[in-house]
């Protein structure tokens, strides 16, 4: 079933054309999307702090284990998005159409491109009439694509730090090592770990900001659709 043109695509009740809800996002991927959201607040204040330490602190440094306990947090959080990552995966196969829409993007579709670029003009402010999606509309298809794509890069060259740290002989260093070797030398790779993560940090402040504007523009809900799973539209 197609989510992009809401009136042809979306089911009735009672003869009426409009829906009042309609269930879109399973409890896997509403977990997946909290979980993901607190880890990546965790991982971008303690990974800006490892990139720009705290100053540092008299006395015993068994006392003053702020830095450590701070490298702890993100790498706690670091294993919990990249297992969260793979669950999300995992559920795109086994989960609703909907899980799938922001893995498998239609971009062969003419109709898909069409919806693309009325959105771009929605967003805009060129259009005056908002189109209703019982999923992600075009624009959030591909934002949330490029999300995991970021998200999995960071996974990628954060454990390739990590096993530089652990040592050769490590889980981490076996898997990911060859990484620093792709990028150039450690720093390089620090440099485009931190600069993927100002990326998210910018693609969670348009992301907040897009779905506000639509639960109130486009009048369909948008936050709470990611608690309950159900899109409620209004008239």
């Amino acid at each position: 079933m197609k989510t992009y043109g809401f009136d042809g695509d979306a089911p009735q009740l009672s003869g009426q054309r409009k829906v009042t809800s309609v269930y879109v996002y399973e409890a896997p991927l509403r977990l997946w999307h909290w979980i993901t959201v607190l880890s990546i607040i965790v991982l971008s204040v303690t990974g800006y702090f490892i990139g720009k330490p705290l100053p540092s602190v008299p006395g015993e440094a068994t006392f003053n284990y702020v830095m450590g306990y701070i490298r702890f947090a993100h790498f706690t959080a670091g294993y919990i998005l990249a297992v969260g990552l793979l669950g999300r995966l995992y559920w795109a196969f086994v989960g609703n159409h909907h899980a799938r829409e922001i893995i498998l993007v239609p971009v062969w579709d003419k109709q898909w491109w069409k919806e693309f670029f009325f959105e771009i003009r929605w967003y805009l402010f060129l259009e005056r009439y908002p189109k209703k999606y019982i999923g992600h509309n075009p624009v959030g298809q591909i934002a949330m694509a490029s999300f995991l794509w970021i998200t999995l890069f960071m996974c990628v060259t954060g454990f390739a730090l990590y096993g530089e740290g652990t040592g050769a002989g490590s889980w981490a260093h076996s898997a990911f090592g060859w990484v620093i070797g792709a990028f150039g030398s450690s720093l390089d790779v620090h440099n485009w770990h931190r600069l993927a993560m100002w990326g998210i940090v910018l693609f969670v402040m348009v992301h907040v900001y897009a779905a506000i504007r639509e639960d109130i523009m486009s009048k369909q809900s948008m936050i709470s659709t990611m608690v309950s799973g159900f899109r409620m539209f209004k008239d």
